[in-house]
């Protein structure tokens, strides 16, 4: 049915997919790479610099 409204043959439907699926990145993959994107741009970072538990929850001590 895909292929009639597309006006093209079930192979050529079969065909775009199958290059599109295959030019798809893995899950896996694009996460790492996002990963180390982000990691990229942090520029300073230092673990004393956190807020206490009750700053992050908006607590009054």
């Amino acid at each position: 049915m895909k292929a009639a409204e597309r006006d093209t043959s079930v192979s050529a439907l079969v065909k775009s997919f199958l290059v599109e699926f295959s030019s798809e990145e893995p899950e896996a993959r694009r996460l790492e790479r996002e990963e180390r994107e982000l990691r990229g741009r942090i520029r300073a970072f230092t673990a004393g610099s956190r807020l206490t538990r009750d700053q992050a929850h908006g607590r009054d001590i």
